[in-house]
């Protein structure tokens, strides 16, 4: 009998599009990622950032009752002045970064911060509708974030946990186990941090 390859049958719930009132509570170092642009590779040091949207939630697991959806969006490691990351950063915070702050952001200050998340529907080259963040901005004068419902979460390879590491979703172990710091780390691993310098004390995050 054939043995047929069918499309996926499992739907991704649509995280609902519009404005939301979201707070960060998941950082996740992914590593080193080679990516094409224009018909060139790049080497891209990934980081994977997670918001929680507490005014929208859903049963998603009988087990777990009703939980808020949740929105991912994936940075290069880069506080260049047109990376994604800074732009995202200094619309969020309201202000530009100077050249100094700018040298090394500690990104896990975000978690625990609220902020307010543009999200659009959009469609990916193979047809799929997805959820995508548009924006991120701070909360207006006067709105308030509800308490952080998820536990907040880091995962970093300086800071190896093996039982952090188990505990991802498959896809993104495979993506972390793909990179060369994953590879190396057991042997003369350089240390890629999250963290460069600390500069960041009088910054809103």
């Amino acid at each position: 009998m054939p043995i047929t390859a069918k499309e996926s049958e499992v739907k991704f719930e649509l995280v609902p599009a519009g404005n939301h009132v979201a707070r960060c509570y998941s950082m996740i170092e992914i590593g080193t990622e080679e990516q094409e642009f224009q018909g060139k590779k790049k080497s891209l040091y990934k980081v994977r950032v997670t918001w929680e949207l507490p005014n929208e939630r859903k049963v998603f697991d009988p087990a777990k009752g009703e939980q808020p959806f949740s929105i991912s969006k994936d940075y290069t490691l880069s506080m260049f002045d047109q990376a994604n990351l800074r732009q995202d950063l200094e619309s969020w915070r309201g202000k530009a970064f100077t050249e100094e702050e700018a040298k090394g952001f500690d990104i896990t200050k975000l978690i625990g911060v609220p902020c307010l998340l543009n999200i659009v529907h959009v469609l990916s080259q193979k047809g799929s509708e997805y959820s995508k963040i548009a924006g991120v901005t701070p909360l207006i004068k006067g709105m308030n974030c509800p308490p952080q419902i998820n536990p907040s979460f880091v995962f970093a390879f300086d800071e190896w946990d093996d039982q952090k590491f188990a505990g991802l979703p498959e896809f993104i172990r495979k993506r972390i186990e793909a990179t060369p710091e994953f590879k190396n780390r057991l042997e003369d691993y350089i240390d890629v941090p999250v963290t460069t310098n600390s500069n960041t004390d009088d910054l809103p995050f």
